[in-house]
């Protein structure tokens, strides 16, 4: 099929790349004439496992190409997937301003059988805005054959390609039968595993994915339920850490035993630092907002932002009880990305922590191995060194805060003989303590 997607940042590059890999002719479009510059030379803007290959092979297979001309990029398209970005307003809201460009955009040089596909992060009703905009920029509008559908992404960050290929379910919204028909031809391919998995790992073949068909409504409501769903359940998890500290009990152990549990399942019952990236903290900032404005007080989510705030709280509290004072203390941060395998630092609680401890007067320096230059940008203000052992040097403290494969296997030994305290704290609960603790360091949990 001939797919055009518009925007080109983690989910619209992810989005490209995998539909080419399965064999469609994908045309991406972004506005950012420096990226789409790069793209076409064969470099990448932003860091995910397996991405640059597969952006590398349909290009040269010709299945992929990048332009910042979007009537060129819709002009021959069955299908226009909207990927703009839906950035959060000062009252929690989501800006669609872009996505209505992207619409009256695209409606000026739509085709007449184009059917106009929102993957974008939308609060509920923003398909009928969509449809509205067409009507009103492209003349005969959706009446004409310009169709509207939902499509949400469920990507996580560092397993994108992966979950595009191997999803546990799709959700289309639409208004007929024949647009879910099209959609779900365009999945065909990964529903019948019709392509080769660059990912190294085992793959298993997809099998029966479900294909969920709904509303509009319901679809732009799914993504949104869904992540709010995921942030509460690491919320609960955080506050039940507090209260095992205060009676004396594992948080590590006590989500085990929860997690038996079929109803409840283990997934995103690990205590730690909280939740950060684009995604979580900005959506159920959202769907709170769309809540008071159809007159519903949805006050557990407003519970669910505040604790996870206050994870950084607790974090700072637990060393300012180890270091006494924080100022003048040198404090090394494993991790700067908000979660391992990106370079997303965006909400990232390594960033909060870091601007806290600085406030103190800390000397913080921190490490990553994919989000150096991200951070950089984000917090120029930060000491960053590419060697964790180097960052050890005369460090009174560690704090895993991502929990990266290079950082849980360490040299612990030469850490301790660099550091001139050796304190760790684990702020994701991934380490062995058992372990740290036998090589003769203070070893601090979140909950435990």
């Amino acid at each position: 099929m001939r797919v055009a997607v518009i925007g080109t940042g983690h989910v619209g590059l992810v989005t490209a790349a995998c539909f080419a890999h399965v064999g469609h002719d994908v045309v991406g479009m972004d506005d950012d004439a420096q990226k789409i510059a790069k793209l076409n030379r064969g470099e990448m803007p932003i860091y995910e496992r397996a991405l640059g290959a597969i952006v590398e092979s349909t290009r040269a297979a010709g299945r992929l190409t990048f332009t910042t001309d979007v009537c060129a990029a819709v002009r021959d398209q069955e299908m226009a997937f909207i990927c703009v970005s839906t950035p959060p307003l000062p009252h929690g809201g989501a800006d669609l301003s872009f996505v209505e460009n992207a619409t009256r955009r695209i409606a000026g040089a739509a085709p007449k059988d184009l059917l106009v596909v929102e993957k974008s992060t939308v609060p509920a009703n923003t398909g009928a805005w969509i449809e509205r905009t067409l009507a009103i920029y492209a003349g005969p509008g959706p009446g004409g054959g310009v169709e509207v559908a939902s499509n949400p992404e469920f990507l996580r960050e560092g397993s994108a390609v992966y979950d595009t290929l191997h999803p546990d379910r799709v959700v289309v919204g639409v208004k007929s039968p024949r647009a879910a028909a099209r959609l779900r031809e365009l999945y065909g391919p990964i529903f019948e595993g019709r392509f080769d998995c660059p990912i190294h790992k085992p793959c298993p073949p997809n099998g029966e994915v479900p294909f969920v068909v709904t509303s509009i409504q319901s679809a732009e409501l799914i993504k949104h339920a869904s992540n709010a769903f995921l942030a509460a359940k690491i919320s609960f998890i955080n506050a039940v850490a507090d209260l095992c500290e205060r009676v004396g009990a594992d948080v590590a152990q006590v989500a085990e035993g929860m997690g038996l549990d079929p109803r409840i399942g283990h997934a995103f019952l690990r205590a730690g630092l909280g939740f950060g990236g684009a995604c979580f903290p900005k959506d159920i900032r959202a769907l709170l907002r769309l809540a008071e404005e159809m007159g519903l007080d949805f006050g557990l989510l407003r519970e669910v932002d505040r604790i996870n705030r206050h994870r950084i709280d607790v974090a700072v509290e637990k060393l300012r009880k180890a270091l006494w004072i924080l100022r003048g203390k040198r404090v090394g941060l494993l991790g700067l990305a908000f979660k391992p395998h990106t370079d997303d630092v965006r909400q990232a609680p390594a960033l909060a922590l870091a601007a806290r401890l600085m406030e103190e007067g800390a000397e913080v320096v921190g490490c990553d191995p994919q989000a150096r230059e991200t951070a950089r940008e984000a917090m120029p203000s930060l000491a960053i060194t590419d060697d964790p052992y180097e960052m050890a040097d005369g460090a009174e403290v560690l704090v895993l805060v991502t929990e990266w494969p290079e950082f849980l296997g360490l040299d612990w030994a030469r850490v301790k003989r660099a550091m001139r305290r050796p304190i760790i704290l684990d702020g994701r609960n991934a380490l062995d303590q058992e372990k740290i603790r036998a090589e003769g360091f203070e070893y601090l949990g979140m909950g435990r």
